[in-house]
């Protein structure tokens, strides 16, 4: 099987994810992509949420945190299309995506046109496929053929993010490369040297040789220095999450704020959703009978410096970045356990459900390494974030990471980890 990432005018696209509903009893996409990677496959560590689904991948086959789903971008380029079956022959591979009733069946690349036949042929005894889409050279009945660079445009909002809220790898690959960049500067010039063919001593000036080895022995001297003092310098402490955490209620302020500010009344078009993460906040709109023009003109009086991008002819996302807010440092004193159950009774007496767990956050900073105990909640409310976050006014290591506005139900979704001891 072919590497599961694909290329398209220098932006890479995830395919390959093992996708399963996700089911309308889930609050938060990590606590269920997380459970269901232990009972599928435990080397899955990214996930994506698209359509009520998720997207389990592996950094193994190639994915990474931030990549675009290809999969999802077929189905939006799809959206007349409730069932299809598609595959792209795009340089020297061949990409299969099936959907049923909206929902993807297979995401799938070859590096063998044979086996993306075979495999788009045993598909295609189904009955009821609203669409096929095949290359033209195969010779498919009812087939369209579809150049996959017009298709994945990176205007999905299906992008991987990693399972765990651990930065371990991460961390411990910064400091790889910082050591490989290290030793590129030291040996560069040794190696240089030793490749670089070197003219007979007779025909070159002495007084060039000896200039020639006082710089070199000064070089040397120079990065010999340098090493030694790179070499007793101790690593950085870890720095834990929770000293860095902004207060819970100017959190809420802001992001309140933020959606407000981009969720403004555009005269053609209706608000859909609306989200605010930990760098950016961003909103989805459609049309009813405004025009894109119309709508350029009067975002740009309404929210200005904020990005549009068209997600098609009838959808744009407007996303603008969020404001830095003072930071310092807060931990609960209690230990995850005696946090969840507090929580629940908290939650229990509001007749209010919420999703909740514990997990361990590791950190390293190449030599030393911490655990940190995080109880992450999930949960949908009635009330604004202001009003929301005095539920937690006496927990500490409060962090809200994320709060959305569903404007058709009219709805407020929150995520919300806590610091233990």
């Amino acid at each position: 099987m072919a590497n599961q990432v694909i290329n398209i005018n220098r932006k890479k696209f995830a395919a390959g994810l093992f996708w399963q509903p996700a089911g309308a009893g889930v609050l938060a996409t990590r606590f269920y992509a997380r459970n269901l990677a232990r009972g599928v496959d435990k080397r899955l560590n990214l996930y994506t949420d698209y359509r009520s689904m998720v997207g389990l991948g592996a950094r193994k086959n190639g994915a990474r945190a931030g990549m675009i789903s290809a999969a999802a971008d077929v189905m939006d380029a799809f959206s007349e299309y409730t069932s299809f079956l598609a595959v792209f022959q795009h340089d020297k591979i061949y990409y299969l995506v099936a959907a049923r009733n909206g929902i993807i069946i297979q995401d799938t690349v070859f590096d063998d046109e044979a086996a993306a036949r075979d495999e788009y042929v045993k598909l295609s005894e189904i009955p009821d496929w609203g669409a096929f889409f095949a290359p033209g050279a195969w010779g498919m009945p009812r087939a369209a053929e579809r150049n996959l660079a017009d298709i994945l445009t990176g205007a999905s909002r299906a992008t991987l993010h990693s399972i765990s809220r651990a930065n371990t790898w991460m961390l411990s690959g910064v400091l790889m490369a910082i050591f490989v960049i290290a030793m590129v500067a030291i040996f560069r010039d040794p190696v240089v040297q030793m490749m670089t063919p070197q003219a007979p001593v007779a025909e070159i000036d002495p007084e060039l040789v000896a200039e020639y080895k006082r710089q070199i022995e000064e070089k040397n001297k120079e990065l010999d220095a340098q090493f030694e003092i790179e070499k007793t310098l101790p690593p950085e402490p870890i720095v834990m999450p929770y000293e860095l955490l902004p207060d819970p209620m100017a959190r809420a302020e802001l992001c309140y704020q933020a959606i407000g500010f981009v969720m403004q009344p555009v005269v053609g078009w209706n608000q859909k959703y609306a989200e605010c993460g930990e760098e950016f906040v961003v909103a989805d709109m459609q049309r009813s009978f405004g025009t894109l023009g119309e709508f350029y003109s009067q975002a740009s009086d309404l929210m200005p410096g904020v990005t549009v991008t068209e997600i098609n002819e009838d959808t744009v996302r407007v996303r603008a970045t969020l404001p830095g807010l003072d930071v310092y440092a807060s931990q609960d004193e209690r230990d995850a356990e005696t946090i969840v159950r507090d929580l629940t009774t908290r939650f229990q007496g509001v007749d209010s459900g919420i999703d909740v767990q514990i997990v361990t956050d590791t950190l390293t900073n190449g030599v030393d390494v911490a655990y940190v105990d995080v109880v992450e909640l999930a949960t949908s409310s009635k009330l604004i974030p202001q009003q929301f976050m005095k539920i937690f006014d006496d927990f500490g290591g409060v962090y809200m990471t994320q709060c959305a506005w569903d404007a058709t139900t009219r709805t407020w979704n929150y995520e919300v980890i806590i610091y233990a001891k």
